[in-house]
C-alpha cells in the first residue's frame, strides 16, 4: 500500500464536471489499494474573483481580512470534492490548513510554513477516509488564518508529503508535465520525462510557471520527489528528483522566458563602497526583489548600475531609487518596462563549454540585441527587448535541438 499526496489546481476543478472527474480519479487510486491525501486549490479563477470583489468593496485591505477572504475559495472546493468522492462510495473529510496542522509565520498574503503537525490527517487515513486539504493556507501564532500566496497549494502538497513520509507527491495541473519550452510559443516543445530539482528550480525562477518555485525549493530541501502531470489525460508526466551523478546529464534541458521584467538604470553613480548596499537595502525594505544586476566599469569616479525588478514593482523601484539619488550621488534614475528575459537551462553545462557562445551566436544571427547577461552553473540568461523574446525562445530551442531529444554530456 502506497501513501500518495495528489494536488489538483484550479483548472482541474473549475466546474462540477471537473470536480466529479477528480473525485473519480481519487477513488480509482484508493481502490487500487493506496492511501490518498488530496490538496486542492480554489475552483477556476475564484481567487481572482475574490480579489476583484475586495477592490470593488473597499480601498482598504487589511492583511488579516484579505487572508480570510482569499482562503475561502479553497474551503469551498474541499467540501464540494468530499461530496463528490462520497457519491462514489468512499468516505472523505475536508480540512482547512489550520485543521490539517499547517503552522505559519504572521506574514499576510505570503505566509511561510514553519511547521506541519498532520495528526488529524493521520487519524483520517487510519479510519479509511480520504483527507481533502485546502491548499495555500495555515494558521499564525496569533491564531489567524494565513494565505501562502500564489502557487501555495503546490507548497502545501509538498509540505504535507514530507510530514507524512508519503511515497509520492503528484502535482496535477492543466499541462501534461514540464516542457522544454512554452508549447504556446514553441509548437515542437517536448515534454520531459525527468528533470532534476536544480534544473526545475532554475526554470521556475526564470519564467516556467508551473509548478510554483517555492514548492520546488521545499521539495529539493526535503528530498520530496515530485510527479508533475495532467489532470485531464492522466498520462505519465515529468518526474522531478535529485540529480543522479550516475545518470547522463543533458547539456541543455530547456529554454524558458519571463516577460514580467522591467529594468532600472541608475546613471552617474559615485564609484565608492556601499552604493549598491544602500539602494538594495531600500528596495528590500519595500519588499521589492532585485534580480539581474550589471555595473559598468568606472570612468572618472562614476559608474552606471542597471538591475531588473518585477514589472509591477517598476514605478515603486524608481521612486525609491530617486529618493536615494542625492545620497548615492546619482545623476539620474530611469526605467525600461519593455524588456524580457530568456534563459537556457541544463545540468550538463557545468562540464560542457560552449553553451554561452552558442546562445550569443544564435541571438546575434537573429539580430536580437542582448541588454544584460547573467549566469549560474547550469543557466545562461539574457535580457532582450520584450518584442524579441518569443523569437529568441524559438531560435534557442532550435539551436540546441531540444525538439529532437536531449543531447547528453559525453
Amino acid at each position: 500500500m502506497a501513501l500518495l499526496v495528489q494536488k489538483f489546481g484550479g483548472t482541474s476543478v473549475a466546474d462540477a464536471e471537473r470536480m466529479r472527474a477528480v473525485a473519480d480519479h481519487v477513488v480509482r487510486t484508493v481502490r487500487r489499494g493506496n492511501q490518498v491525501v488530496v490538496v486542492i486549490s480554489a475552483m477556476g479563477k475564484e481567487t481572482d474573483e475574490l480579489l476583484r470583489l475586495a477592490r470593488e468593496v473597499s480601498g482598504t485591505h487589511p492583511g488579516r481580512e484579505m487572508d480570510m477572504l482569499v482562503t475561502a475559495g479553497e474551503r469551498k472546493a474541499t467540501a464540494l470534492l468530499c461530496m463528490a468522492i462520497a457519491d462514489l462510495g468512499v468516505e472523505a473529510e475536508s480540512f482547512t490548513g489550520s485543521q490539517a496542522g499547517f503552522l505559519t509565520d504572521s506574514t499576510h498574503m505570503n505566509a511561510k510554513i514553519t511547521e506541519v503537525r498532520p495528526d488529524r490527517i493521520r487519524e483520517a487515513l487510519a479510519a479509511g477516509r480520504v483527507p481533502v486539504v485546502g491548499g495555500a493556507q495555515g494558521v499564525s501564532p496569533e491564531r489567524n488564518v494565513t494565505f501562502l500566496g500564489r502557487g501555495g497549494s503546490d507548497t502545501t502538497a509538498v509540505a504535507i508529503a514530507h510530514a507524512l513520509g508519503a511515497d509520492s507527491c503528484e502535482l496535477y495541473t492543466d499541462v501534461s508535465g514540464v516542457f522544454t519550452s512554452d508549447p504556446r510559443i514553441v509548437p515542437d516543445a517536448r515534454k520531459m520525462d525527468h528533470v532534476s530539482f536544480d534544473e526545475l528550480l532554475e526554470m521556475t525562477a526564470n519564467g516556467c510557471p508551473k509548478p510554483a518555485m517555492r514548492s520546488v525549493e521545499f521539495a529539493r530541501n526535503h528530498g520530496v520527489e515530485l510527479h508533475v502531470r495532467s489532470a485531464f489525460t492522466w498520462e505519465a508526466g515529468t518526474l522531478v528528483t535529485k540529480e543522479d551523478h550516475d545518470m547522463e546529464q543533458a547539456i541543455v534541458s530547456a529554454v524558458v522566458h519571463d516577460a514580467d521584467e522591467a529594468k532600472v538604470t541608475i546613471a552617474g553613480v559615485a564609484d565608492r563602497p556601499g552604493i549598491a548596499a544602500k539602494y538594495c537595502r531600500a528596495l528590500a525594505d519595500a519588499d521589492i526583489n532585485v534580480d539581474l544586476i550589471v555595473q559598468n566599469t568606472s570612468a572618472d569616479g562614476v559608474t552606471d548600475i542597471s538591475f531588473t525588478v518585477p514589472h509591477g514593482d517598476l514605478a515603486r523601484a524608481i521612486e525609491i531609487c530617486q529618493a536615494q539619488a542625492a545620497e548615492i550621488g546619482a545623476r539620474s534614475v530611469t526605467g525600461e518596462p519593455a524588456i524580457a528575459r530568456v534563459s537556457v537551462v541544463g545540468a550538463g553545462m557545468k562540464s560542457h563549454p560552449g553553451v554561452a557562445a552558442t546562445v550569443f551566436e544564435t541571438l546575434a544571427a537573429n539580430d536580437i540585441n542582448i541588454e544584460m547577461i547573467a549566469t549560474s552553473a547550469i543557466r545562461v540568461s539574457c535580457v532582450v527587448a520584450e518584442r524579441e523574446v518569443e523569437r529568441a525562445v524559438v531560435a534557442l530551442h532550435d539551436a540546441f535541438g531540444l525538439a529532437d531529444g536531449p543531447v547528453y554530456v559525453d
